[in-house]
């Protein structure tokens, strides 16, 4: 993995940063992982949060994030509960 530059993960980390994407009590699915790549290829960073009860562990949470990451060709900045912040490495 490429290092984050300092920049990157103070914005990230920035509590104004909003959430954009959302992932339902459906899960993961194309659609979502479509969007998350629409909004990297607009925006440097995006914020994604799953609502409560998607996943119920951390260790599944992980997963989850790192599988989006993989999924939409981008960078895992910061996961903090059930929010993730993705970076399009631009």
């Amino acid at each position: 993995m490429d290092k984050i530059p300092n920049y990157i993960l103070r914005e990230a980390k920035d509590k104004n940063t909003l959430i954009s994407v959302r992932i339902g009590h459906e899960g993961l699915s194309e659609s979502i992982v479509n969007e998350l790549k629409d909004q990297l290829n607009r925006r440097r960073l995006i914020k994604v949060k799953a609502n409560r009860g998607v996943v119920e562990t951390a260790e599944k949470r992980k997963v989850l994030f790192n599988l989006m990451a993989t999924e939409s060709n981008s960078i895992l900045v910061f996961n903090r509960g059930n929010t993730a912040v993705y970076w399009s490495g631009k």
